[in-house]
């Protein structure tokens, strides 16, 4: 199999339908809580292990050569320069509660830049995919970002993290940000707010924490609907992050103006 962008989309697309298939299985019989990580409310359930070692094993199957970067299971060394980026379900608390925000994410880099993804809903299988250079696109039509309105008139979509400390510094900047825009949505799930900014249902997103498992894809996928998309100073420590730990996505024409209402509220440094 070639390593072009097209190629590795299609192949992303379809180990995240499958691994939204086995998830959304799994959820009709219960699913009750496995483990737990950073913190008591920091989830883990038997779907996010099986979802990722199917993933991992159809990878493996497929392109033995390549490395592989999951949630739940140890990194995977590659000599191929290809390596895919894994969230078995990225909104795990939402689908432990049978919400609808939850998803497979699974991204390809080529030399360590992201060049396809995909992200695939498990209640619907609705479908958000990218290759670099070829655009993105919701269940197989293209999609866009939507002109960006003044600050005020802006809807903000964000997340949470799960360690006390780092939900207190969240808490505090998006009180002082609420003022400022028209409202914020916190609806679970790093890689659909992300694509939810590339379609257009919303205006931009920030949160502090994520890792590459959650916004590889999403990213790229808005970056490829006419959206910017970065990684930039955050003003909390965060464990063992490095210091970019803020994710922020946002329409490339109003990206300054968004950056500097976040520096305000205390979001990047």
């Amino acid at each position: 199999m070639s390593d072009a962008p097209q190629d590795l989309r299609d192949l992303a697309r379809a180990l995240a339908h499958e691994g939204a298939d086995l998830a959304r299985e799994m959820r009709r019989g219960g699913i009750d809580v496995a483990d737990t990580k950073t913190s008591a409310v920091d989830v883990v359930t038997e779907a996010d292990r099986a979802v990722e070692a199917l993933i991992r094993s159809r990878i493996s199957a497929a392109r033995p050569d390549d490395a592989i970067l999951g949630e739940e299971g140890d990194d995977r060394p590659g000599t191929s320069g290809v390596r895919w980026v894994v969230d078995p379900i990225d909104g795990t608390v939402n689908y432990l509660y049978g919400l609808p925000d939850c998803a497979v994410s699974i991204a390809a880099e080529v030399e360590g830049t992201v060049v396809a993804g995909a992200v695939v809903t498990i209640p619907t299988g609705t479908e958000y995919a990218a290759a670099l250079g070829h655009g993105a696109t919701r269940d197989g039509q293209p999609i866009a970002v939507r002109p960006t309105p003044p600050l005020a008139e802006r809807l903000v979509l964000t997340g949470f993290g799960y360690e006390r400390h780092v939900r207190e510094h969240q808490a505090g900047c998006v009180a002082r940000l609420l003022p400022e825009v028209r409202d914020i949505r916190r609806m679970g799930s790093c890689s659909l707010d992300l694509c939810h900014v590339a379609e257009g249902s919303g205006d931009a997103y920030v949160e502090a924490g994520p890792q590459p498992w959650d916004w590889s894809a999403g990213g790229l996928v808005l970056r490829e609907a006419g959206g910017r998309f970065d990684l930039l100073d955050g003003t909390l420590a965060l464990g063992s992050h490095p210091p970019r730990n803020v994710v922020v996505g946002a329409p490339a024409d109003g990206w300054d103006t968004f950056v500097v209402a976040l520096r305000t509220a205390g979001f990047v440094a």
